[in-house]
């Protein structure tokens, strides 16, 4: 086809770089990975050596020390190539933490084997069983004892621990009770999983509906080296904050990758499919909801980049990030619904990738944050509505 979706931008030359990497891991790949419940390991690696991931760390520690606009178009890249980001974004901004709020003994430790990708730091840990979004009233406990913390609680829903060397706990040291402020009290750890895991933490994993590797983990006297606290002692929830908007813009960027992927799917197929003698697509039916998602898409990817744009001129970009990730999270998904409906029956066959990008997809609506917590956020924090919870 002549009209070439994404149409070219000021990034081309990194997304060609890109789709020269990612075209070495083809359909098959995927579908394999997928089959199997198995890790992209050899697709992470090679995004890793060939210093992908590391877009975000300064050229100091070893990074590319690129910004976020280019970042995200790395994520959107990989998703648009027919693959899942999901299973490695987390190494490209959890580091985020420690690079803004670690000392400068931790990040001379830390980020030269985060960027090299000698080290993985993709786990964060955060959310809990009973407390989900209301992470203020989260129970797991660092008590100090001395030169460590002791750790006890639970967690869920923390991704890639299984393929992590490092990761991110966000644990109360200050009993919810005693604080002046329900946010405070709360602090940020650096935790090596290995070694946790000889000595007080369990990892359950978590089947689910996408091949995404999740899991609950338990911490029973966890014991954890105090200089592994990140900044100053109960202020971790701030820190958490200060991080999200560059996750949801990097959430924002895949989906836009898998609307493109589901559009351009759609009316090629569209264009190809024959019956009663015509190509499906030159039924309105058919091509409406094509077009309808091409706009959305194309919407959203506006307010990614605005996003980016503020946030690399170290702007506030709140609104910005979770509109973003709104906008795109909403425009896979119905991509991925038109996508289905117009292959019909082909759509649930795994050999189209369609059903697994439909599963996959459909995961940004819920997590890292909720549609209903972004109307939230905006009704009180632009619209200057009463908070609602």
């Amino acid at each position: 086809m002549k009209n070439e979706i994404p149409g070219p931008d000021q990034y081309q030359e990194l997304r060609e770089a890109l789709r020269d990497l990612c075209g070495q891991f083809d359909s098959a790949y995927w579908q394999k990975v997928d089959e199997t419940r198995g890790y992209p390991e050899a697709f992470v690696s090679a995004l890793t050596h060939a210093g992908w991931l590391a877009a975000l760390i300064p050229a100091e520690y070893g990074g590319s020390g690129l910004g976020l606009a280019e970042a995200s178009v790395i994520m959107e890249e990989i998703n648009f190539s027919g693959g899942n980001a999901g299973s490695c974004h987390g190494q490209m901004y959890n580091m985020g933490t420690l690079l803004r709020h670690g000392s400068k003994e931790q990040k001379d430790f830390y980020l030269p084997k985060i960027a090299s990708g000698e080290w993985r730091l993709q786990s964060m840990a955060v959310t809990e069983p009973t407390t989900g979004t209301d992470t203020t009233k989260l129970k797991t406990t660092a008590t100090k004892r001395g030169d460590r913390y002791l750790v006890n609680g639970q967690k869920v829903w923390i991704s890639r621990i299984q393929h992590s060397d490092l990761m991110i706990l966000l644990a109360r040291t200050t009993p919810l009770a005693e604080v002046a402020k329900k946010s405070e009290g709360m602090s940020i750890f650096m935790v090596d999983i290995q070694s946790a895991l000889r000595q007080g933490m369990t990892v359950r994993p978590i089947l689910n509906m996408v091949n995404h590797e999740t899991n609950e983990v338990f911490f029973d006297n966890l014991e954890i080296p105090a200089e592994n606290l990140i900044g100053q002692e109960g202020q971790g929830f701030k820190y958490i904050l200060d991080g999200l908007n560059a996750e949801r813009v990097l959430i924002a960027a895949e989906c836009i990758g898998d609307a493109y992927w589901l559009i351009d799917k759609a009316r090629h197929y569209a264009n190809e499919r024959v019956v009663f003698d015509r190509p499906i697509g030159k039924n309105q039916g058919i091509q409406f909801p094509i077009a309808d998602a091409y706009i959305e898409t194309e919407a959203a990817n506006l307010m990614r980049f605005e996003a980016c744009r503020l946030f690399d001129d170290s702007k506030p970009c709140g609104p910005q990030a979770n509109m973003a990730k709104y906008l795109a999270a909403k425009a896979s998904f119905e991509a991925a619904n038109t996508c289905l409906q117009t292959h019909g029956g082909f759509g649930f066959a795994c050999e189209y990738d369609i059903e697994r990008k439909f599963r996959e997809t459909r995961l940004y609506q819920v997590a890292p944050i909720s549609t209903n917590l972004i109307y939230s956020y905006i009704a009180e924090h632009v619209l200057g509505l009463p908070r609602s919870f």
